[in-house]
């Protein structure tokens, strides 16, 4: 009986995907391997000895081509000879030895009995695309959570005229056993009758059953189209405290159905809206101040599971968007309403909804028109008394003062599409740096039409060929972290000797590449992952690589949250060594697809002149 050396475990526990194998199978794979010293003078004979194995870089670098891809660079932990063996097709091996080292050599019988493991099979076969095998992405208890709403609605609405009888819509209700009724005209939704509007407005109060609903009916109710996503819906029934939310056809408002509090409880796999409804009920900026500084400590007890982490930017946006919106109100509610029409514009990760722990404010004001010396103090006013407000809630000021207290962050609408033609005339690499935060916007608060009427307007700008190529170039100049074997780069005057900072070096770059091509596509959203989602085909991305750019997307940011709450840290920068092995081989091969999909936009939009 054959001993296989305990250094080999070791090695193989550390080695994704075989760690996933119990001490039994992770034996019974040892021995079937043999460990070469692989050098340029030896490797024609090692490698025909060892002929249709798989092969496992414990040391060294290695040049290897090994299927009808392009040349592959390899070092520790990376395998070849795997496609030969997935692909049942003898293909020759080449294989320049740029650093002599130490490779294991697995039986093809060996692998085969490995690949009886799902993972192990998925891992493989994802390794030929660099695709993402994260089956954590697809197993997330909270991705329910970006669900489009008209995914969730499981029936037709319920639905009556507005100028049926108040007994007539009480029959219509009983008969389809809902408790809500959705009241049209012309088809489209006016209102809404509830179980307790026919129990207040008509029962307590005597009212005459042949009246026409309308005269009971909560007119112009809160409603959300069709693409928004499940969250978005409950964080607006929270804010509101509503338990019925009508979900209307994004153009012709008609109703597509409605979603109830008990769908959301039926749906709801954790409380993560409860920061949400608290802080929509606070009535001054001390009651503000003092539930948000309780956010930290929310996420660090309440995100646990990694699909926690894949709504926690989301919960953390809109915390921050409620915020904003009390603290214009607790401003009026002193200073007056409005002089003009307005919209308190979000950008950069508010915008997208990806705040994490460490995200400061980036906001400005819209304004209707150029404001006179009154109008202009009241605006400058609430400005500063709203941004100085966000920060005792702990988001902190922008260094890089990009916020509406910067009176230069404070235009009228002709005024923003002046901004935007100067943009496209002149995008320089160090004008991009400036205005790239902008080209994320959401409203927050204020007058939403005004906002649209900016992104309309500025929409055939920012489609312009020759502004889409200088963002691909200026997007390319950001280098992965992996040098030309695959090994990490690492940030370089930190204490840790392997962290890599993840928003810089990847995360960016994805919100980068959604944003060019949603630019070049017209899509107004500013959330990185409904951008991907809403890519049509013939976008220049395709359907599978905005997939799984997706799914990087979400990987990173998982890495990234975990790192602030393990750590109780605000920075991006993770270290590697904190990374399991097969987080570690995903990471590399997120990397590779981002620098991939780089190169891609950089073709698409620039005719490959990077």
């Amino acid at each position: 009986m054959s001993v296989v050396p305990q250094q080999v475990i070791d090695f193989l526990k550390t080695s994704a995907p075989f760690d996933q194998l119990n001490d039994d199978e992770m034996t019974a794979l040892a021995k079937q391997a043999n460990l070469i010293y692989l050098t340029d003078d030896n490797k024609s004979s090692l490698l025909k000895e060892n002929a249709g194995r798989l092969f496992l870089i414990q040391n060294g670098q290695f040049s290897v081509k090994d299927s009808g891809q392009s040349e592959r660079h390899l070092s520790e932990g990376d395998y070849f000879g795997y496609h030969a063996l997935l692909d049942k097709v003898d293909y020759q091996l080449e294989v320049t030895v740029d650093k002599p080292g130490l490779v294991y050599c697995f039986t093809a019988n060996a692998f085969e009995q490995a690949c009886s493991y799902p993972a192990i099979a998925d891992f493989f076969h994802g390794s030929r695309t660099d695709a993402l095998q994260n089956q954590a992405v697809v197993d997330s208890n909270s991705m329910w959570l970006y669900k489009p709403v008209h995914e969730v609605i499981d029936h037709a609405p319920v639905q009556a005229s507005e100028d049926v009888t108040i007994q007539q819509a009480a029959q219509i209700m009983s008969e389809n056993k809902v408790s809500s009724l959705l009241i049209t005209r012309e088809d489209k939704l006016v209102g809404i009758v509830t179980d307790r509007d026919l129990r207040n407005r008509v029962v307590a109060k005597g009212t005459e059953l042949s009246l026409p609903v309308s005269a009971i009916m909560t007119e112009g109710p809160a409603m959300i189209h069709q693409y928004r996503t499940m969250f978005d819906a409950m964080s607006m029934m929270s804010e509101r405290n509503i338990h019925h939310l009508p979900v209307i056809d994004r153009h012709s408002r008609q109703p597509m159905g409605m979603i109830t509090a008990s769908d959301v409880v039926r749906h709801q796999r954790g409380n993560v809206l409860y920061i949400i409804g608290e802080l929509a009920k606070a009535d001054n900026l001390y009651e503000l101040t003092r539930l948000s500084w309780q956010m930290p400590h929310y996420f660090a007890s309440h995100a646990k599971r990694p699909g926690d982490f894949d709504i926690a930017g989301k919960v953390l946006s809109q915390a921050t968007d409620i915020m904003t919106r009390k603290l214009i109100h607790f401003f009026q509610r002193e200073q007056g309403a409005e002089p003009m029409k307005y919209s308190w514009v979000v950008y950069g990760s508010q915008a997208r909804e990806d705040q994490t722990m460490g995200s400061d404010q980036d906001n400005g004001l819209l304004m209707e028109r150029t404001p006179n010396e009154s109008e202009a103090r009241y605006f400058a006013e609430m400005a500063e008394y709203v941004c100085n407000g966000l920060a005792k809630c702990g988001i902190k000021l922008c260094d890089g003062n990009i916020m509406a207290s910067n009176p230069e962050l404070r235009l009228s609408i002709e005024e923003a599409q002046a901004e935007a033609r100067e943009w496209v005339r002149q995008p320089t690499p160090m004008a991009i740096m400036h205005f790239n935060i902008f080209l994320d916007a959401r409203c927050a608060a204020g007058d939403l039409d005004l906002f649209r009427r900016m992104q309309l307007a500025r929409g055939p700008l920012l489609k312009q060929k020759m502004f889409l190529a200088a963002l691909a170039r200026h997007n390319n100049d950001i280098g992965i972290p992996l040098s030309v074997f695959q090994k990490f780069v690492y940030e370089k005057g930190y204490e840790q000797k392997d962290v890599i900072d993840l928003k810089v070096k990847a995360i960016a770059i994805i919100n980068n590449l959604a944003r060019i091509y949603a630019l070049a596509n017209g899509l107004a959203m500013p959330s990185t992952l409904a951008r991907l989602a809403a890519l049509p085909s013939g976008s220049g991305l395709s359907t599978k690589d905005a997939q799984n750019l997706r799914d990087i997307w979400l990987f990173l940011n998982r890495l990234r949250w975990r790192h602030q709450l393990t750590n109780n840290v605000t920075d991006n920068r993770v270290s590697v060594s904190e990374l399991s092995s097969i987080e570690r081989h995903q990471l590399k091969a997120a990397f590779k697809a981002i620098d991939r999909a780089q190169q891609g936009a950089v073709m698409n939009f620039s005719g490959g002149m990077s």
